[in-house]
């Protein structure tokens, strides 16, 4: 859709005229060419106030109404790690579980990679109706176009409604390939995911920064794709009770081959993930000066817990990016988090609101924290938190 130029009702001052119309200086005339550049918004304006007969709006063509029903189950990408399913797996099932329940079809799993059998058997104890193995050695490691192609082959013949992908490294790098070659849309880092009867996904999350919740639907294209985090949803727990179905599923050789070879791996050191964390103290803007994050951290050793902060602190060299809490970070769900002098803005607590306990501590009675935690503590950091360091250490015999 967009505007069309009658061209035989063009002269210069026509342009002149519809150039003085349009507040984006959006309308061009150059050697007698009348021409619409990338600042047009749409607005009409030059059409509805302009010349008549000189510019018309074209609806875009009515596309075809996709039949929804030839589209079923919810699916769910299984992520393979040398150790296992990566554990996003479990909490994409979970939520698959719920999603599947409301519409009455199946949860599905499509898993890429080789020697699955561990992989697959772990799969059918989360109660997985239906699991669709691509297991080969061309799949040993992780190579775009391979995966890609055995991905789309799954969408090709198996043609699920949805599919939940984990927003890890290889997730947000396949799923908006196979999205784009499914000429569908693809919702990132979902934070709340709903299904209409209709079969609609509700996706929903954060956008402008935080500030509003969007729900995105895509009532007119199939598959429905989104990406989620690690630590969103919980876990779906195993069951010995086993009764789903395997399918091994072939592609042709020849989409077995990609530009990448792994010529080698080298295993990456460890880092710092405070997801896995179940205790975390978190620091905000109520720390004055570098130093005395001491303090946070004297109670961090104390705990048992992992130290970690919001984005200012990262912004102010005060902190490892690795140890960010939010929507530009990491998203967490310990048994406890201690919110320390942090106001709590929504990327921050989009980050952490599925915790199983938050404490907070903060000089400002109306900050939005308190709207989270279990326990608000209203006061100077400086002075609750020597207190209860030295409250924890009177009740341990061994510090």
């Amino acid at each position: 859709m967009g505007i069309v130029i009658h061209k035989d009702a063009v002269n210069a001052d026509v342009a002149a005229s519809l150039q003085k119309l349009c507040p984006f200086s959006a309308i061009d005339y150059i050697n007698g060419e009348l021409s619409i550049n990338a600042a047009c918004k749409g607005c009409k304006i030059c059409i509805k106030k302009g010349p008549a007969g000189v510019l018309s709006w074209q609806d875009e063509e009515k596309k075809e109404i996709i039949d929804k029903s030839l589209w079923r189950g919810v699916a769910v990408f299984a992520q393979c790690r040398d150790d296992g399913l990566h554990p996003v797996t479990a909490e994409l099932i979970g939520k698959a579980k719920e999603l599947a329940a409301v519409i009455g079809q199946e949860v599905l799993a499509v898993i890429i990679g080789c020697d699955l059998g561990c992989q697959i058997d772990e799969l059918l104890s989360y109660g997985v109706d239906k699991v669709y193995a691509y297991d080969n050695p061309a799949f040993a490691d992780f190579t775009i176009t391979p995966y890609a192609n055995a991905f789309y082959d799954f969408i090709d013949k198996v043609k699920p409604g949805s599919i939940l992908v984990g927003a890890t490294n290889i997730g947000r790098s396949l799923a908006p390939k196979v999205a784009a070659r499914c000429n569908t849309g693809l919702t990132a880092d979902c934070t709340v995911l709903e299904m209409k009867e209709n079969t609609d996904l509700v996706q929903i999350r954060p956008a402008f920064g935080g500030n509003i919740m969007a729900q995105i639907v895509t009532p007119n294209a199939r598959p429905q794709f989104c990406t989620v985090r690690y630590k969103v949803f919980s876990a779906v727990q195993r069951n010995e009770n086993i009764c789903g179905k395997v399918y091994n599923m072939e592609i042709a050789s020849d989409l077995l081959l990609g530009k990448t070879q792994v010529i080698s791996k080298v295993q990456k050191e460890k880092e710092v993930d405070i997801s896995e964390a179940e205790i975390i103290v978190a620091c905000g803007r109520g720390f004055k000066t570098q130093a005395d994050i001491d303090l946070a951290r004297n109670l961090a050793q104390l705990l048992g817990a992992q130290l970690a902060c919001t984005r200012p602190l990262v912004e102010a060299g005060w902190f490892d990016p690795r140890r960010q809490i939010g929507l530009s970070g990491r998203t967490v769900k310990p048994k406890l988090i201690i919110a320390l002098g942090i106001s709590g803005s929504v990327q921050f607590a989009a980050g952490m609101n599925g915790s199983d306990r938050i404490i907070a501590v903060n000089s400002d009675s109306n900050a939005a924290i308190f709207n989270v935690a279990h326990i608000g503590l209203v006061g100077d950091i400086y002075e609750i938190l020597p207190r209860l360091i030295e409250k924890i250490k009177e009740g341990r015999a061994d510090v």
